[in-house]
Parts: structure tokens; sequence; C-alpha cells
């Protein structure tokens, strides 16, 4: 299975809104920080500079593409050091009321700088060790996009829906975001030791078919014997590599995603039973499972469904 997908899937990666912008010097805006978040810049024409944090400036050009995963605040603007105002002063003025496509400027094909935003954000408590691994920003300039012709193609077809106006564009941009979203990941290895340390995870023969047996079955009573029995390994040798690999040991990795898999049933059908979604999850007991997932997320299941989280 694809094992990435599913995180993302599981986790409830949505495109939320985007918008494209045509800016003309002097500009700049100040995106705050937010949690359970992911932006992305694309440069259509012209170019700008992005500041991350507390990192320093980084020139964008046209045809890139940036990526912010983690909700970090982060400036756009004109050039390297510029007063910017937030975002939300950007969005007031233009009249954005929190849904559909915002258009920032008047359009103007001469803009000097012409970009499409996007706005992805997370389930509630969304967690994974994928997650933790992020940089703080992923960069795909021209270059890297011709070596890479899936996320090549995707953006363009993003692009060419922003600028139709067509029914139906913004439910299609929302989601080529989140393709776009996987896709870049998939490729940030190089800028994230981290994260290149779990895709080739993903992608060995044997910790990897380990980790996708554990996200077919969550609910299996798996243990590090028979998850390294269905993968011909020693005990040890699987412990360790596992470990090694994922960062992990395999009874964490289990327990993590089986609460994962938990908050995200209880978040999307309100209706299942407690009990029902405890033992899909591989809890013997509704109580074992509320023990497991009050000491994960500081709240029972039943207050997470009565505050309005699920």
């Amino acid at each position: 299975m694809d094992v990435l997908a599913d995180i993302f899937e599981t986790i409830q990666l949505r495109g939320t809104f985007y918008f494209r912008t045509d800016f003309s010097p002097p500009w700049g805006t100040t995106v705050p920080h937010l949690g359970r978040v992911a932006r992305f810049h694309h440069v259509v024409q012209g170019r700008f500079w992005i500041r991350v944090g507390d990192a320093g400036p980084i020139e964008l050009s046209a045809g890139d593409f940036v990526l912010v995963p983690n909700g970090a605040r982060h400036v756009l603007s004109h050039a390297p050091t510029v007063e910017a105002p937030p975002l939300e002063t950007v969005l007031a003025a233009a009249g954005y009321k929190g849904d559909g496509m915002l258009a920032v400027g008047s359009g103007d094909p001469a803009a000097a700088t012409r970009l499409i935003c996007g706005h992805l954000t997370f389930g509630e408590d969304a967690d994974h060790a994928v997650l933790r691994a992020l940089p703080p920003l992923i960069r795909i300039n021209d270059t890297e996009r011709a070596r890479r012709p899936w996320f090549d193609q995707v953006l363009r077809l993003l692009v060419s829906h922003v600028f139709s106006g067509h029914p139906g564009s913004i439910a299609v941009v929302t989601r080529l975001s989140e393709i776009l979203f996987i896709e870049a990941i998939r490729f940030a290895g190089d800028e994230a030791p981290d994260l290149r340390r779990l895709m080739l995870a993903f992608a060995d023969a044997r910790i990897g078919r380990a980790v996708a047996l554990i996200h077919q079955e969550p609910g299996r009573p798996w243990t590090v014997d028979s998850l390294a029995r269905e993968v011909g390994m020693s005990r040890t040798r699987f412990a360790e590599q596992f470990r090694e690999m994922i960062g992990t040991s395999p009874v964490t990795y289990v327990t993590e995603w089986r609460l994962q898999r938990a908050i995200a049933a209880l978040s999307t059908d309100r209706r299942r039973p407690i009990g029902e979604i405890a033992r899909e999850c591989g809890y013997s007991s509704p109580a074992a499972f509320t023990r497991a997932f009050n000491e994960r997320f500081g709240r029972t299941p039943k207050a997470f469904r009565r505050n309005g989280d699920g």
C-alpha cells in the first residue's frame, strides 16, 4: 500500500483555500504562525523574497514552488527586508470572507510578481513521524521540476485551473493542492535527513513491509515477534533496524498509529460507537482505549467528541 498517502489521509490533510496575487513594488505581507497547517507559494511571474521564522531571506523566481509545511510564520516581500503588514490586513482589504478564491491585485498581467498561494490543514491532534521530520521550508525550482514530471504536471494543471474561472475550479485546485503537498514531501529528503531516512524506510523491502502491515491491519495484535516473522527477520535485528530507520520502536509506532486512526474515526463519524472504534483500532476494551487516548491527548474520547473536536 502507499503508506505516505495513508498517513496524510488519516491525519486529514485538506486543502482549504487558495488565492492568486498580482503584486507590484513596494509590497509585502507577514503570514502568521498557525498550528496544524501548511502553506505553499508558486511564482507564476517575476520574483520575490521569503523569510521563514528567524532564518535569512531566500529569493524565489518564476517557476519556483516553495512549501512551508509546519505552519511557521513567514514574510513575503518584493525585497529582502521590508516592513510587511499582517496577512489579515491584506485579506481584509481585499474583502475576503474565508472561503472560495481570493484575488489580490487588479489582475494586471504586467504586474511585477504573480503568485498562487495555497493553505492546507491537518486534523485535530494530527501527529506522525513524517510531520515531525519535515524541514522548515521545501523549495522546488524549475530544474528540479524537470526531473519530477508528475509534480510538474500537477502544478501546471493547478495553475491552469486557478486562472480558468470555470465552474468547479475551486474544488479541483484544493484537491490538487493536497497532491502537490504529498509529492513535495516525497522529494524533500535532500533538505531533511530525518525525512529522507523515513522515505527510505517506507521503501525498504522488510521495514517498509512491516509498516504497511501495521497500516493495513491496525487492529491486529501486533508484537515485535509477529512483525519480525511476517518480514522474515530475527526479533532482535528487526527491532534494531525498525528503530534505526523509523525513529521509534515497533510497539510505539503501532500505538501511535492506532491512536491516529482512532482520532480520525472520532472526527469523521460522530455516530459510531466508541467501543466499535476501540475494537477496530486494536484495543481489547473501551476502558483500555480510553486510558490510552487520555494519556496521549489529555482528554477522553467522549470529551473529544463533546468539545466538538470529533
